[in-house]
């Protein structure tokens, strides 16, 4: 796939996030080049090697300044944006994130004549209770409004190396004498593995699904929030037990621990509203063929990829042995 003489030119906003990543490596892997847009470009040199010689570029964007997503926008052939955020603190709200910048993306890709995939959420909707889900449901609305052809992909939750649930949790079991259960831990979740949704990304960018619509990206297997730490738990070789804590409570303790003036709280108030619903893949998009299969992607076992990269949290790391420890 070229134009011209070059390939296509992506913009990858977040592309140096947890998820972006993974879609610039995949994209890079394709041959496209990639510009890829943050706050912090010189924070994201760590991506050069994932490609060759000036495949990947980088500039400073931000969602929250409108003159930055137009100049990296400029050019591009296609948009791939990846930036969410799970709580707000300052100046980056999920309002000024999550959907005035979503929108702005979207109005400086139709400026500029470029196609545009947007990573969503599983649960977005414009009246949902949460304010992630719901900004993250405004914004799918903006983007169709201003480019009813563009592809938006709604994952379940996202595991892999990097990821913010798997290893938090492997991490607490070092010191906490209990893992907490929100609501009882029985939320039911889906998670897809970093790297078949940055494929998903990938395939979408090559123009091989149908364009207009929102696709839901979830594993093979529906687990419930227990499930998913009792899984954790054997990987590591670990023995914990678990505390109930009703959703009430848990979103006291979020207000609080919200409090904290720096790095990420373990829990908000409005993550807790969140775990108060299902994250499966809905029973319309399966029938419709709106799932990973449309991608011809295979979904990984989390149990299959788990191993990779938590035995770093094992009680003597990756030589620990098959028997269970504290």
């Amino acid at each position: 796939m070229t134009i011209g003489n070059h390939p296509p030119l992506v913009t990858v906003f977040g592309g140096s996030g947890f998820v972006g990543r993974h879609v610039v490596r995949a994209l890079a892997k394709r041959g496209f080049r990639v510009r890829v847009a943050v706050r912090r470009p010189d924070l994201a040199g760590f991506l050069q090697p994932l490609g060759n010689v000036s495949q990947i570029g980088f500039v400073q964007a931000n969602l929250r300044n409108r003159a930055s997503i137009d100049a990296a926008v400029r050019g591009a052939d296609h948009v791939v944006n990846c930036v969410g955020i799970l709580f707000e603190r300052g100046a980056n709200s999920f309002d000024a994130i999550q959907e005035f910048g979503a929108r702005a993306v979207a109005e400086a890709c139709r400026a500029e004549g470029a196609t545009l995939t947007h990573i969503s959420a599983i649960g977005a909707d414009p009246n949902a209770q949460s304010a992630y889900a719901r900004t993250k449901g405004r914004a799918e609305k903006a983007i169709f409004d201003i480019l009813p052809q563009a592809i938006v992909l709604r994952p379940s939750i996202v595991f892999g190396p990097e990821d913010g649930f798997f290893n938090k949790f492997a991490d607490m079991t070092r010191f906490a004498p209990a893992l907490p259960l929100i609501g009882g831990g029985r939320t039911l979740l889906q998670p897809v593995y970093v790297t078949d949704v940055a494929e998903a990304v990938a395939t979408a960018v090559e123009g091989k699904v149908p364009a207009g619509k929102v696709y839901e990206l979830g594993g093979p297997e529906v687990l419930t929030f227990r499930q998913c730490l009792e899984i954790m738990l054997k990987v590591i070789n670990r023995t914990k037990s678990f505390v109930s804590i009703p959703f009430g409570l848990a979103s006291t303790l979020g207000s609080i621990a919200s409090l904290m003036p720096f790095g990420a709280p373990a829990l908000t108030p409005d993550q807790v509203t969140l775990l108060k619903s299902d994250n499966i893949v809905s029973d319309a998009a399966k029938a419709e063929g709106r799932t990973l299969g449309a991608f011809g992607i295979e979904p990984r076992l989390v149990e299959a990829v788990l191993p990779s990269y938590l035995v770093r949290y094992r009680p003597q790391g990756q030589f620990t042995g098959s028997g269970r420890a504290a």
